[in-house]
C-alpha cells in the first residue's frame, strides 16, 4: 500500500526587538559615606543609578538631579555625570552600565522614573545573577572592569542581559501603556526621524567643516554603517552630500548678507580651496559664488 505524504508548510515569525543590550560594562552595588563625591566622568555606554537607601544628588551635562530613594537616573552616552551623597545621611547605591545601539532607548534620554514593583524586582534579578556570575565583592566606584568568577552560575551572563531588557521594556510599558492599549509609545519611525534630526542639528552647528562622520558615529552612540543606512533612508542623500549642501546654502546666506569675500567665506566653512568651493556652489545653487554675489548685489541696488 502506498502512503502519499503530505507536508505542511510552516511559516516563521521573525522576531522584532525593541531593545537589545550587546555588553554588560560594571554592576556596583555600594554604600557611601555622606560625604562622597565622585569625580565626574562620560563614556559612550548607557548607565542606571538606582537609589536603594537614601537620597543623592547627581548631575548630567551639568543638570544638577535630586534621585531620591526608589528612583532610577538614566545617563546617555557621552553625558558627563557626576554622584555625590546628601550630605546627611550614608546612601545605597547599584549601579548598572551597559551598552545598547537600540533606538528606542532614547525613550529614557534625561529621565528620572520611580519603577513599580515588579520592575524594581527584574532590576534586583540583575544583580542576583551579576553576584553568581562576577566577582562583585568589592565596593569600588571606579572599578572599570568586572571578572568572572571561578565557576560562574550555568548561563549567568544571558540571563543578566535579558533580565535588564525585561527591566527596560516593562519600565516603557508601565510609562506608556493605558487600557486601550499602547497609543502613546514613540513609533520606530519617529524614533529613526529623532536620530537623523540630531545629525542635521550636528551639522548646522559645525558648518565649519570640522564636523567627521567618525564624530558623528562617537556621539550619536551608533556605528558609521547604522547611521549612513539611516540617514540615507530618511533623506535619500549620503551624509557627505547632505553636509556639503547645508555649507553651500549658508555660504549663499552670507554672499548675500555680508560684504566677506568668495574666498574668505570659502575658509570660514572649511572648503580646501576656493577652486572645488566655487565647484561645489555651483553644482548645487547652479551658478558660481562669484556670479551670486554680483546677482544679488544687483538686487539690493535695484538693477535686476
Amino acid at each position: 500500500m502506498l502512503y502519499s505524504l503530505h507536508m505542511k508548510k510552516y511559516f516563521y515569525h521573525k522576531i522584532e526587538n525593541l531593545l537589545l543590550v550587546n555588553k554588560i560594562v560594571t554592576l556596583h552595588r555600594f554604600s557611601f559615606d555622606k560625604g562622597f563625591s565622585s569625580a565626574g566622568e562620560s563614556h559612550n555606554f548607557w548607565e542606571i543609578v538606582f537609589a536603594e537607601r537614601e537620597s543623592l544628588v547627581c548631575t548630567a551635562d551639568g543638570r544638577e538631579i535630586i534621585l531620591e530613594e526608589g528612583e532610577v537616573l538614566f545617563h546617555k552616552p557621552n553625558e558627563h555625570h557626576v554622584l555625590m551623597a546628601n550630605g546627611r545621611k550614608d546612601p545605597l547605591v547599584r549601579v548598572v552600565s551597559f551598552e545598547c545601539k537600540s533606538e528606542a532607548m532614547r525613550f529614557f534620554e534625561e529621565k528620572k522614573l520611580r519603577p513599580d514593583e515588579r520592575c524594581l524586582r527584574l532590576l534586583y534579578s540583575v544583580f542576583e545573577e551579576g553576584e553568581k556570575t562576577f566577582d562583585m565583592a568589592e565596593s569600588d566606584p571606579d572599578r572599570q572592569r568586572m571578572e568572572l568568577l571561578p565557576a560562574p552560575t550555568l548561563g549567568g551572563e544571558q540571563l543578566i542581559k535579558n533580565y535588564l531588557e525585561l527591566f527596560l521594556i516593562s519600565l516603557m510599558r508601565s510609562l506608556t501603556e493605558t487600557e486601550q492599549g499602547n497609543p502613546v509609545f514613540i513609533e520606530k519611525s519617529e524614533l529613526q526621524g529623532r536620530l537623523v534630526s540630531h545629525i542635521i542639528r550636528m551639522m548646522d552647528e559645525n558648518l565649519t567643516g570640522a564636523l567627521r562622520v567618525e564624530d558623528i558615529a562617537r556621539q550619536t552612540n551608533y556605528s558609521r554603517a547604522y547611521i549612513f543606512r539611516e540617514f540615507k533612508r530618511a533623506t535619500g542623500k549620503s551624509i557627505i552630500a547632505y553636509y556639503n549642501e547645508r555649507r553651500i546654502r549658508r555660504a549663499a546666506e552670507l554672499l548675500s548678507t555680508t560684504a566677506l569675500s568668495v574666498r574668505e567665506i570659502a575658509e570660514c566653512l572649511g572648503f580646501d580651496t576656493p577652486n572645488y568651493f566655487s565647484k561645489s556652489f555651483k553644482r548645487i545653487i547652479g551658478v558660481t559664488p562669484t556670479v551670486y554675489k554680483r546677482s544679488v548685489g544687483r538686487k539690493r541696488m535695484g538693477r535686476a
